[in-house]
């Protein structure tokens, strides 16, 4: 199925819905509709969402169907997130090991560092935590 056009081909700028028409009786309405967040998503986005859902959210089940690894599913599933703009708004953490453990897991995010490297440095941050 193809989707609705989301910029202007000539300009770049953005479109929005101004009428549709039924297929059955031919009723026609005119207005004003900017189309919906799920809409701007691009393809392959819009497939990960589908096995998502599908996987009732268990990145665990998607890891075996994708062969992909769990982290490379849980950053795809953060991009979606951030790009629809459901991301919540946190205070920032004073925590030094919240903070080294959220480096950790950008890294292997971005490429940076193979997810056993980052599961043996996550390991030896909370052996090095202080008990209380």
């Amino acid at each position: 199925m193809r989707k609705i056009l989301e910029t202007c081909p000539s300009c770049g700028g953005d479109l929005i819905v101004t009428e549709m028409h039924c297929t059955a009786c031919e009723t026609m309405v005119r207005g004003r509709w900017e189309p919906c967040r799920f809409c701007r998503l691009d393809a392959e986005t819009l497939s990960f969402i589908e096995s998502f859902v599908k996987h009732r959210g268990n990145l665990k089940e998607m890891e075996r169907e994708l062969s992909e690894s769990y982290w490379t599913l849980r950053a795809r599933l953060n991009e979606v997130i951030e790009t629809l703009g459901l991301e919540e708004e946190s205070e920032p953490s004073h925590d030094p090991i919240a903070e080294l453990r959220r480096q950790i897991l950008h890294q292997v995010q971005s490429g940076i560092i193979e997810a056993t490297e980052a599961a043996r440095q996550l390991a030896s941050l909370t052996r090095d935590e202080p008990e209380e």
